[in-house]
């Protein structure tokens, strides 16, 4: 076996097991991962081959830890389909949307859309909400529930968005979408699974996510989603990546902080998905706790409501702690012809934050500056790969 190569030399060979006349049994081995090195009674030949084993080792060594600091190497960055970006490149973002969504159940779970019309469906609706200003897009369908990267690639090379993708279980809707062995495996078996898609890639695709997508019930979590909390958490200070989370109200967002709290993450780690569902004074609690508070179910007939809301952080200086998103999909329909159906309330998807929410900010004093914020800083600051310990 040859030894790892030296510094401005060919490989080294292994030195000879058996002593010889000059190597008696005075000889000494010790071994490395890497290599095998002999002292002792050698000879001039072998200590200089001990030397240049002994900086090939060092070198070797210094090679090995790479795999393990690259997400040291992307801290500050972005996690896009198509790779890293810097913060101040993601733009005008919706926190929270879909592509397709298929709700059949873990134990059925497999592609059952047709990826090509689901690109052409899907990437008109893209194509406008560039024209709007908009540069990226949060896709938060989970594992188990339709999750299609390969698609979502195509969709961003062919739109010129920047989309992101996730890792991480569903826990709502009575753990329909949670496979067998999320029930069974320990937190720290879950939290490994989902750093290996983000170290490897999601399904031999190579394509990374760019944060962790969780959900839960209504209330004080149950020991199963604690468990996925606590996954998520210890993912999270492994990686970087953010935890957004389906939550079912204030009560489980609570929750969830203290889970985070008592493995050592910060609330700021935490995204609370679908706080709009629980508002008023437990957003604002939330928020002051650090966490991200995410109402992604906007549409222009709860355009009102949604500015009472953001007028109430505005009034607690909280508004950054704000993302904003409207949750729209296309759900996988039938069984043996398949249809793609869009859940949008009506609208066109993806576009009435720009046309309606941000125009009735601005008619209720709200600040450029302001709009910015909600629209451009928090989403760059809040899915910014970095870990958030307590």
């Amino acid at each position: 076996m040859a030894l790892p190569p030296s510094p401005g030399g060919p490989p080294l060979k292994r030195p000879p097991v058996a002593p010889t006349a000059v190597e008696p049994a005075l000889s000494w081995r010790v071994a490395s991962p890497v290599c095998t090195v002999y002292f002792r009674g050698m000879n001039r030949l072998s200590r200089r081959t001990f030397l240049r084993a002994t900086l090939a080792t060092t070198a070797a060594f210094a090679v090995l830890p790479r795999r393990a600091t690259a997400t040291d190497e992307l801290t500050g960055k972005i996690m896009t389909v198509l790779g890293p970006i810097g913060p101040g490149e993601l733009g005008r973002t919706l926190a929270h949307e879909h592509g397709v969504v298929d709700f059949i159940g873990a134990e059925k779970a497999r592609r059952r859309h047709d990826s090509q019309e689901a690109f052409a469906t899907i990437l008109a609706h893209l194509e406008k909400l560039k024209q709007l200003g908009c540069r990226s897009l949060v896709e938060c369908t989970p594992n188990y529930i339709g999750r299609d990267v390969a698609l979502l690639k195509r969709l961003a090379t062919a739109s010129g968005l920047h989309i992101l993708t996730n890792t991480g279980y569903y826990g709502a809707a009575g753990n329909k979408f949670l496979p067998r062995h999320a029930h069974t495996e320990s937190a720290d078996e879950l939290a490994d699974r989902w750093l290996r898609e983000w170290r490897d890639g999601i399904e031999g695709t190579g394509i990374r996510p760019g944060f962790l997508k969780l959900g839960v019930e209504k209330g004080k979590l149950s020991e199963l989603h604690v468990k996925l909390v606590r996954a998520g958490a210890r993912a999270h200070l492994k990686s970087g990546l953010a935890i957004a989370i389906h939550t079912g109200d204030g009560e489980a967002a609570l929750d969830e902080m203290r889970v985070l709290k008592e493995e050592g993450a910060a609330a700021e780690a935490l995204i609370w998905v679908h706080a709009q569902n629980d508002g008023g004074p437990i957003q604002l609690e939330a928020a002051r706790r650090g966490a991200w508070v995410s109402l992604d179910g906007f549409g222009a007939k709860r355009r009102d409501r949604y500015v009472e809301w953001l007028s109430a952080f505005r009034k607690e200086n909280l508004l950054n702690r704000v993302l904003l998103s409207h949750d729209h999909f296309w759900s996988v329909e039938g069984s043996e012809t398949i249809s793609l159906k869009l859940h949008s309330g009506g609208e066109a998807p993806f576009q009435s934050v720009w046309t309606s929410l941000v125009p009735a900010l601005r008619e209720n004093g709200f600040t450029q500056e302001e709009i910015d914020r909600l629209t451009i800083k928090n989403p760059a600051e809040a899915f910014t790969l970095r870990r958030r310990a307590q």
